[in-house]
């Protein structure tokens, strides 16, 4: 599950028993991170496991026999659908995430995918993936029930 950081300043807390002259000097020095667990729309969810059996149908290519992989997938692309505008894919590190979706190499379906059947995510694999399952459909129920545990 995607998580989102924010750097919050202590002095930004809204907690006035926290300031001293010590902490006053502290505070200008050290940030605290907060991490918030970012859960993707339902609507969102929808929308990307439809695309993503459509899209399977389309490039003859199928689902993860580890059906907890497309799962995972599927919400990391809803949540950056949710958050990002796009499909951005989860399963990259960005140093600028919006600057990325914008640019579009890596929006689902990304260009090595579009052009190679090479599916980073495992999302879509060509039945010469040991990885490879036989089915192209999952269910809203699959993603829930399989992503409830991470």
């Amino acid at each position: 599950m995607a998580t989102s950081v924010i750097n919050t300043s202590i002095s930004n807390l809204g907690v006035s028993s926290l300031k001293s002259s010590a902490n006053a000097r502290i505070e200008s020095k050290y940030s605290m991170q907060v991490r918030a667990k970012v859960e993707p729309s339902n609507k969102s969810v929808e929308i990307m496991r439809k695309f993503s059996e459509q899209y399977a149908r389309r490039s003859d290519t199928y689902f993860c026999v580890d059906k907890a992989v497309t799962s995972v997938v599927i919400k990391g692309l809803a949540e950056h659908k949710d958050t990002l505008g796009a499909p951005l894919c989860p399963c990259r590190h960005y140093d600028d995430k919006v600057a990325e979706a914008e640019q579009g190499f890596w929006n689902c379906p990304c260009v090595p995918m579009r052009e190679r059947k090479e599916c980073h995510c495992m999302l879509f694999l060509t039945t010469d993936n040991d990885f490879s399952g036989k089915e192209q459909t999952i269910s809203s129920e699959e993603i829930k029930d399989l992503t409830a545990k991470f």
